[in-house]
């Protein structure tokens, strides 16, 4: 299976609580629900219907599944919803329970282990695992090497603070830009994927040397 990651993202990298006011307050944050002016149903909706096609089964945080499993079996009758009441999840805790997962076809990876969990998980043939929000969690799958595919929702906002995606552990990660498409509202719509190499870095003599020997 790939493991896919999908974030709304500021232009300074912020993550942190796109969809609402009280979904992530962490640190003072105050811009929660920021994503919402900018979202492009036909643009933006549509990406993630495309990249829905291809899951299998969900892999979440304990916070961000907490939040999914409070509002979307509310939302039953509407087929996006009805879609993801019924696909398989998977939600990564350290204090959650099995008698905590009332939100239909949840699984529980406990947080101790959940790195070697998730790799075997990975093993197994078969669509996509996504990655919604799940900032920790995603965080972690990237330092791990784990993640297959990046699929950022670029939008044109910074907001001077908050939850990024990616480790400050010094490790350089090159990408490749597989797609991308713009919407009505200025969100860029990318995807990445890991090339796998080492990053080889250059100096800016290089640019001027090649000018001289044109």
């Amino acid at each position: 299976m790939r493991i896919v990651v999908s974030e709304f993202m500021s232009l300074d990298g912020v993550c942190q609580a796109p969809g609402g006011p009280e979904e992530d307050l962490d640190g003072g944050f105050r811009h929660g629900g920021w994503s919402m002016p900018y979202f492009d149903p036909e643009v933006m909706g549509a990406a993630i219907g495309e990249g829905f096609a291809a899951v299998e089964a969900l892999l979440f945080g304990r916070r961000t599944w907490q939040v999914m499993a409070a509002a979307w079996p509310e939302r039953a009758g509407d087929p996006f919803a009805d879609s993801m009441n019924e696909i398989d999840k998977h939600v990564v805790s350290g204090t959650l329970t099995e008698s905590d997962l009332t939100w239909k076809n949840t699984q529980l990876i406990p947080g101790a282990g959940a790195i070697d969990a998730i790799r075997a998980l990975k093993a197994r043939d078969g669509g996509d695992l996504s990655v919604m929000g799940s900032l920790t969690l995603a965080r972690a799958l990237l330092a791990a090497d784990l993640v297959d595919e990046l699929n950022l929702m670029i939008e044109p906002v910074s907001l001077g603070g908050g939850k990024r995606l990616f480790p400050d552990d010094g490790t350089a990660r090159p990408m490749e830009l597989v797609s991308h498409t713009l919407a009505s509202t200025g969100v860029m719509v990318c995807k990445y994927r890991p090339t796998g190499q080492a990053l080889v870095p250059g100096h800016s003599d290089e640019l001027y040397q090649d000018s001289e020997d044109r």
